[in-house]
């Protein structure tokens, strides 16, 4: 089957349409789940004239074999475990937290090269669209549903261009927008056909500009 999203801009283009009730809603904003997010959230805050911001999440993952999540960590300290990774592992609270207390740091590298001294929306009694590339395990999402409860978003919207049928199902918010569901879903770059690293460089970019549009 054909790559139903030419990129992540097209992609966020494909959800705007389906965010279309949410157009020029003052109330509304995007945040976006950097890096691969960035570009999506910029098309659909552009064509539904609404503001952009950014959610740093970074995945913890499981010792030797990193790409497997046993958690995420997102921006205001929170963090979300995967429990059943962590138990059929055994995988130790010190472990945990040695992960944790490495992949933090990162996440302040990152918070500050793309914000600068630009502070976080307040997203108080806001609805919030969540998004990002595509979900697989949904760990890095649910650790960003957990921060906008935390931050008192009054209504919480995640929407994404592609996920796996299990994950898109069992996500408890608001209005949940998966535009693809393949029976056959393995990995999210799959279902582009340029799924190409997005650098530092364009997340401050597209910030930027979407700060001044």
């Amino acid at each position: 089957m054909a790559a139903p999203f030419l990129d992540r801009s097209d992609a966020g283009r494909q959800l705007a349409a389906a965010l279309r009730h949410y157009a020029g809603r003052p109330e509304v904003m995007v945040v976006a789940l950097p890096r691969g997010g960035v570009p999506v959230g910029y098309e659909i805050a552009r064509e539904l004239h609404i503001p952009l911001d950014i959610l740093l999440v970074r995945k913890l993952g499981v010792p030797g074999h990193r790409e497997l999540a046993m958690g995420a960590i997102a921006s205001g300290g929170v963090k979300v475990l995967n429990r059943d990774v962590v138990g059929l592992l055994g995988i130790s609270p010190q472990v945990i937290e040695q992960v944790a207390r490495r992949e933090q740091r990162e996440l302040e590298r990152r918070e500050r090269a793309y914000r600068h001294d630009r502070p976080p929306l307040d997203v108080y009694g806001q609805t919030v669209i969540l998004t990002d590339d595509g979900l697989a395990t949904g760990s890095s999402m649910r650790a960003a549903v957990e921060a906008m409860r935390q931050k008192g978003a009054a209504r919480i919207v995640v929407a994404v261009p592609v996920a796996a049928k299990a994950t898109c199902a069992e996500f408890e918010v608001d209005e949940m927008i998966c535009l693809e569901t393949p029976d056959d879903f393995r990995a999210v770059g799959e279902w582009y056909h340029d799924f190409s690293q997005t650098s530092d460089a364009k997340v401050r970019k597209l910030l930027k500009r979407a700060l001044v549009s």
